[in-house]
């Protein structure tokens, strides 16, 4: 990730809270989108980046499906560019994160690394961070051959093999988006029985650039500057092999980054916030926008849109508070 850091304001703490319109939690693109919005709106959003700058989507090498850049862009090239404008309207932009939030009344209060803010209202976009492996070479692979997302990098994988590891829905939908780059998708999975939709189970064994490979995990990613083999385990009898591989895809699940939030915000069973179509939360003033209240599309553009209603929704809540003041 090449965000430069000298575009970030860095707030001291002075004792004394901050008192801010629209206090913007996340600085991926659905963070930043609703701060351009907001700023456009002359509200002065004060954006808190996390220790993700750019969230996700700054993992990406190159995205090609973002509109308006045919070559593709880099991801943390579009966080900054965004970030560049949202600032030129007045978004403030702040390295800072926030470590507890108190939602029981209006401002709501956030405390941070750096000191306090009291906002009248709040964009929450976190975000959400896949499920890793732990395993060795995972992370330092990340962006050279392991991937979480097939749709933002399955087409650097043209005439590839490629392994995917996981057993339900979203490893098999992407496995088969994979089989329309890569020679090969090899399905890892440490049972010997899928747990995915029976569609898309008959789907993936009907084609034939899928082949599995069943009671086994990953337990090791090896290559200097790229993917080039993965060390396997048989889950039954321990039995180790090296197998070649040019890419692995994880798709084992998904966690938002809503622990801030828990006993304060409505969210379903797996943990995302709920929202409303107008990404409104149970709390007036709070709305929330990108992988923390979307599990289903998870896509640089989607989460972008949901910043931008946010941001709309949220001016609109304050110039109604406004008027009836």
């Amino acid at each position: 990730m090449s965000f430069n850091l000298t575009n970030f304001a860095t707030t001291a703490s002075t004792g004394e809270p901050k008192r801010t319109k629209v206090l913007v939690l996340g600085s991926g693109p659905a963070g930043l989108t609703a701060a351009l919005y907001a700023a456009r709106a002359e509200l002065e959003p004060v954006v808190l980046t996390g220790s993700e700058l750019g969230g996700q989507a700054a993992l990406t090498f190159t995205i090609e499906n973002y509109p308006g850049f045919p070559d593709g862009v880099g991801g943390s090239e579009l966080g900054e560019l965004i970030q560049k404008q949202a600032e030129k309207f007045g978004a403030v932009v702040e390295f800072d994160t926030a470590n507890s939030v108190d939602l029981l009344q209006r401002p709501y209060r956030v405390t941070t690394d750096n000191g306090e803010y009291l906002a009248d209202t709040l964009i929450i976009a976190t975000g959400a961070r896949p499920n890793h492996l732990e395993i060795p070479g995972e992370s330092t692979l990340t962006g050279r051959g392991v991937s979480y997302c097939a749709t933002c990098d399955g087409w650097f994988f043209k005439e590839k093999k490629v392994a995917v590891v996981g057993g339900g829905d979203s490893a098999l939908e992407e496995a088969l988006f994979l089989t329309r780059f890569a020679s090969q998708v090899t399905i890892i999975h440490r049972r010997d029985s899928l747990r995915a939709g029976k569609v898309l189970q008959s789907r993936a064994f009907s084609n034939p650039k899928i082949n599995f490979i069943w009671n086994s995990q990953v337990t090791d990613v090896l290559g200097d500057d790229k993917v080039t083999h993965l060390n396997l385990k048989n889950t039954l009898t321990g039995e180790k092999s090296t197998q070649e591989f040019d890419g692995l895809f994880i798709f084992i699940g998904h966690i938002p980054n809503t622990q801030l939030f828990k006993g304060q915000l409505e969210m379903d069973e797996m943990g995302y916030i709920k929202s409303n179509a107008f990404m409104e939360t149970n709390l007036p003033g709070v709305y929330v926008a990108g992988e923390v209240t979307d599990s289903h599309f998870r896509q640089v553009v989607t989460s972008a849109g949901m910043g931008a209603s946010a941001a709309i929704q949220v001016t609109q809540f304050l110039e109604k508070e406004a008027v009836e003041a």
